[in-house]
């Protein structure tokens, strides 16, 4: 039997997932772990680069790790773990601080953008991050990267690290493809449908761990169009309002476009918005009501990120050994 490829994902526990992380990506892993020998991190190493609170943070990665549990990654099928419980992660982090140019790191668009949010706090890590991030992905020697859009950069940018560091030092790292994860939906905000869903703006944004008279109240006040017609109709460009809902709708229930017109013929604006803010209360219970039952259980939750990091720690501990030895280090 074929050994599977290796898929890495790192993400960041900075705020709460919402219904544009579920069904733009995260509905999809499931599937993944089936093709793939998957490693899922909390990036919390990489989340200090901006002043968190701590009670906050701690939360936050318990929370995801509960979530995505909740939403179908079986601990037994992956790897689930927190970064800084893989001490590989920083270790290597340096190693490849001096083989990153420093031109490089400048011409990278993530620093420039979180540069101009957080003046008051441009420190050391927010510059030098992405050669941690290259360590989180080369210590698994994985073939492939999920990236969106804007994530290609730290892909190119930790290919070419692993090439100046083969090319000095022999064949250490396999050298990563960026995968294109099958597209779900693209949600937008539901009180700005010209801009994604985002928790920087929280009255357009279903949070997974909302309450179902919360996420009813931000359908009901989600922004439709100001046309005459207000028929339930398709058309992103002349309807975006309804064309997002629609998309959402479709998503949850599995209609297509065509039925879910001919479900709202004649009804008007009133009757759609509760009708989808009811399927995606239906949709993210379940989620919802298993990521509270696992929060409550902490020595189960406990039991998964410490497997996890074990499991994560014996793949790249023998890969900073390799390192290691290349560059000169003597053996503990």
């Amino acid at each position: 039997m074929d050994e599977k490829k290796v898929m890495l994902s790192g993400i960041q526990p900075s705020g709460e997932l919402h219904l544009g992380n579920y069904l733009g990506a995260v509905r999809n892993w499931p599937e993944m772990i089936e093709e793939f020998d998957c490693y899922f991190f909390m990036a919390d190493l990489h989340t200090i680069t901006v002043r968190q609170e701590p009670a906050q943070l701690r939360r936050r990665v318990l929370t995801q790790v509960a979530q995505y549990i909740a939403c179908g990654l079986n601990p037994e099928k992956c790897t689930i773990f927190i970064q800084s419980h893989v001490p590989a992660h920083a270790q290597l982090g340096w190693v490849l601080d001096c083989y990153t140019m420093f031109g490089e790191l400048s011409r990278m668009t993530q620093f420039k953008d979180k540069s101009a949010k957080h003046k008051d706090n441009i420190n050391a890590g927010l510059f030098t991050y992405p050669a941690l991030m290259a360590a989180d992905i080369l210590l698994y020697q994985p073939d492939f990267v999920p990236v969106g859009e804007d994530q290609k950069q730290h892909v190119e940018i930790c290919r070419d690290i692993a090439e100046r560091f083969n090319g000095i030092y022999g064949d250490v790292f396999k050298i990563p493809a960026p995968h294109i994860p099958k597209v779900g939906a693209r949600v937008m905000s539901l009180n700005d449908p010209t801009s994604k869903m985002s928790k920087s703006n929280l009255e357009g944004c279903v949070i997974l761990m909302d309450k179902p008279e919360e996420i009813m109240r931000k359908f009901k006040r989600a922004v439709t169009d100001s046309d005459t017609e207000r028929c339930v109709r398709f058309a992103p460009q002349e309807k975006p309002g309804v064309s997002n809902m629609m998309q959402i709708y479709a998503s949850v229930t599995g209609k297509t476009f065509e039925e879910i017109e001919a479900e709202f013929e004649g009804k008007g604006y009133g009757a759609f918005k509760p009708a989808v803010g009811e399927a995606v209360v239906e949709a993210l219970r379940p989620i919802r009501e298993e990521t509270e039952r696992l929060l409550a259980d902490k020595s189960y939750l406990e039991g998964v990120y410490k497997a996890g990091a074990d499991r994560a720690e014996y793949t790249a501990n023998k890969t900073l050994r390799k390192v290691y030895k290349k560059i000169g280090f003597v053996p503990r």
